[in-house]
This record gives structure tokens, C-alpha cells and sequence, in this order.
């Protein structure tokens, strides 16, 4: 069986097709600049790489772009495209109505665009993805998968701003969280690399990239997680503030700066951007840092301690900690950050290997001291994969896919 996994963005398609049950990517590919001038298509398959710029008008182009590329007889992915048995998508937000994957039918479609409105920049692109792919494989059974279902495990005083509740019962304002499908997937790979069930074990996810979460897992299911009613809140990202008082807004507010100011400097001009004055890049604040600059060394200290700062406060609600997992382009990549992070952590049982800490390359691997009785684990996460395996397991109950 072979499942083609697209990510639709309002400018981009990333689309990669895996071989079930073997788990196998047969190859992945990125459009680039959709609705732009020079538009590109980059993709890997078999060792080979296809790179073609044209201008991309619009998705309906992009999708036959990719078909294109993936029969392309030189470099493609298929010899046909009734190889293609069933289609995941990745979709932002799913509200409160979708707690796991689901078959998309016109039930599920509908609630995707009535959930825009939540996500205006990612559900609209996510549901134009669904209608192309309908378009140009006509008959393929297609599964959503909704980077909000993990976290609908949530209680309600985790969820609950202190609002009035009237705006949760009317607009339904509420912690959502994201990165869900991440984190399920890391989690998953945690329990197998450190030979234990679910049922019997806690975790803390950290997700760390240009977008960073964290998620408290108990028995398997979300507990809390960092990012709220938006991805905006929680974490000191890559241009995102993450949390802040919100009566900053309000002073700035009253000093000149209006909403659309505002929203772009709190989503595209803060975090580690913003803080360093250098880039959203953690390697080039390191090297800064590393030359003395002194707004680097703020900026990375203070990413640091935000991050503790939500490992100790889940460690105390889970009562009992067993394992910490790092992921994402900083999560799997920074040595050094992984070491600043669980600096200060010993005390409650968080003992990094700074030896086994700077081995860990692209494979994952545990990097905690055998004393630590907290495992500490830095896992690559593969949210396509897990999209992959949701869509088999949907599409086919009696497959023997296994899950994570």
C-alpha cells in the first residue's frame, strides 16, 4: 500500500509518499512560492533529485506539478498514480470536535472551514489542499489529521483561560494546542526506546524549532501543553514572544502602534529575532554569543529558562516524571541548548550525559545518565510518517501497520 502525506500551505505544498506497512518514504518534495512569480518545485526520490522553477499560479497548478514530478520517468516517485491507495493530510486545527484522525467526508469538511476562522492562515490552505487532492485522485479515500486532536485529552483546568466564560461558551476561547501529531509521534518512539507501556509512564515533550511546544504527557494522553488558543502563546520561538503580560498590548496600544502592528511584531519580530537583534536562527545567536555579543547570551539564556520553567511546572502536576524528549530542528540539533535547558534540573532527577549528549547526530538516542531517573531522549520527529500511519489504520482497520 502506498499513502501520499500533503502538507498544504497558502504558498506551499510539501507531499511525501510512504510504502505501508514497510514504513518506507519512496520520496518527498516541496512547492515553493504558490500564487508567486518563479515558483519551485524541489524533490527527492531514490537518491535522485528533480528542481524545476516555473510560475506557479495557483494549487490546481502546484498539484499537477507534483503529479508531474512523481511519474516523472527519470526521477518519480510512482509509475502510476492508481499506486496511490489512500491520501493524509495534515490540518491545523480541528476544534473541539475531533479528538484523532478522521476520513474526510462532507461532514469533516465542513467542520474544517467552519474551524478557519481559528486558524485563518493555516485551515484555508489545509481545506484547498483536500479539495485538490479530491480534483486530481478522484476516488482515493483521504484522512485528516489534525495537529489539535492529541491535545483534546486536556481537562478543563488546563484548557480554561480566566475569562469570562462566556467566551469559551460563544467563541470557544480555550487552550487548543499544536504540534499534537509531533508529539504523539515522539512519545511513541520514547516508549519503545525505553521498553516501557503507556499505561505506567510520564513524559515531557519538547517540540523545539522555529515553532517550539511542550506537552505534558500522562498514560499516553495530552495533560497540558504550551501553546493556547493560538501557536503564539507559551515558548520564546524563532520570531513568536511566546507568553506576555497582556497589558503590554495595551500600552503599546496607547503609544501609537495599532492591531496589525502588533500582531506582526508579536508573530514574525520578537522571540529569538527579536531578543538577539540578530536572526531567529539559533546557530547564528550561538555563534554571537560565542563572540561575545552580549544581547546572544540574554537571548539564549532566557530561551532556556522559559523552557525549565514549563519542564519543572509539568513535572510537579505529572507527580512522577519518567522521561524528557527533545525534537524539532533545535530539540534534535543544539547540543548546546539541550545542555543549558537541563542545567539546574538535577534536583528534581533530571541528569543529562554531556558525553552521550554530544554523540546524538539524525538518529535518536538517549543522552540521561544510567543513574538519571529521568531518561532524557533526543528523538527526530516524523510527523509524516505518523500521518501515514493514521491514514493506513483508517483507510484499512485490518492492516498490521503497527501504531506508535
Amino acid at each position: 500500500m502506498k499513502i501520499l502525506v500533503v502538507n498544504c500551505g497558502s504558498s506551499s505544498l510539501k507531499y511525501e509518499v510512504y510504502a505501508m506497512p514497510e514504513q518506507c518514504s519512496l520520496g518527498r518534495g516541496l512547492i515553493e512560492r504558490i500564487g508567486l512569480a518563479n515558483g519551485k518545485i524541489c524533490q527527492h526520490a531514490h537518491g535522485k533529485k528533480l528542481e524545476l522553477t516555473q510560475d506557479i499560479p495557483n494549487h490546481r497548478v502546484a498539484f499537477e506539478l507534483m503529479i508531474n514530478a512523481m511519474l516523472d520517468p527519470a526521477n518519480g516517485l510512482l509509475k502510476s498514480l492508481s499506486e496511490i491507495q489512500g491520501i493524509g493530510h495534515r490540518v491545523v486545527h480541528g476544534g473541539e470536535e475531533y479528538s484523532a484522525s478522521v476520513l474526510i467526508n462532507d461532514k469533516v469538511l465542513k467542520a474544517i472551514e467552519d474551524t478557519c476562522e481559528l486558524a485563518p492562515l493555516h485551515n484555508p490552505a489545509n481545506l484547498t489542499g483536500i479539495l485538490e487532492s479530491t480534483n486530481a485522485f478522484p476516488g482515493i479515500p483521504q484522512v485528516a489529521v489534525f495537529d489539535t486532536a492529541f491535545h483534546q485529552s486536556l481537562p478543563p483546568h488546563a484548557y480554561l483561560y480566566g475569562i469570562p466564560r462566556e467566551f469559551y461558551e460563544k467563541y470557544r476561547i480555550r487552550r487548543y494546542g499544536f504540534h499534537g501529531t509531533s508529539h504523539r509521534y515522539v512519545a511513541g518512539i520514547a516508549l519503545q526506546m525505553m521498553k516501557r507501556s503507556p499505561e505506567n509512564t510520564n513524559l515531557i515533550t519538547c517540540h523545539l524549532g522555529n515553532g517550539a511546544s511542550i506537552t505534558a504527557i500522562q498514560a499516553g494522553k495530552s495533560m497540558d501543553t504550551s501553546m493556547g488558543f493560538t501557536p503564539l502563546e507559551g515558548l520564546i520561538m524563532g520570531t513568536r514572544s511566546g507568553d506576555l503580560d497582556p497589558s503590554i498590548i495595551f500600552f503599546l496600544e496607547e503609544r501609537g502602534y495599532d492591531f496589525h502592528e502588533l500582531h506582526n511584531i508579536l508573530n514574525k519580530k520578537s522571540g529569538l529575532l527579536g531578543l538577539s537583534g540578530i536572526s531567529s536562527d539559533l546557530r547564528d545567536i550561538e555563534q554571537a554569543a560565542d563572540d561575545g555579543n552580549e544581547a546572544a547570551q540574554e537571548a539564549l539564556e532566557t530561551y532556556a529558562y522559559r523552557i525549565r520553567k514549563f519542564i519543572g511546572a509539568y513535572a510537579a502536576n505529572l507527580i512522577k516524571l519518567d522521561g524528557i524528549v527533545f525534537t524539532g530542528g533545535i530539540g534534535q540539533n543544539a547540543v548546546k541548548m539541550r545542555e543549558r535547558i537541563c542545567n539546574r534540573l538535577e534536583n528534581i532527577g533530571i541528569h543529562i550525559n554531556h558525553e552521550r549528549n554530544r554523540k546524538v547526530g539524525k538518529e535518536a538516542g538517549i543522552i540521561s545518565h544510567a543513574y538519571s531517573p529521568v531518561t532524557i531522549l533526543a528523538i527526530p520527529t516524523n510527523e509524516e510518517l505518523q500521518i501515514a500511519l493514521d491514514t493506513v489504520q483508517i483507510i484499512n482497520p485490518d492492516s498490521r501497520v503497527i501504531s506508535l
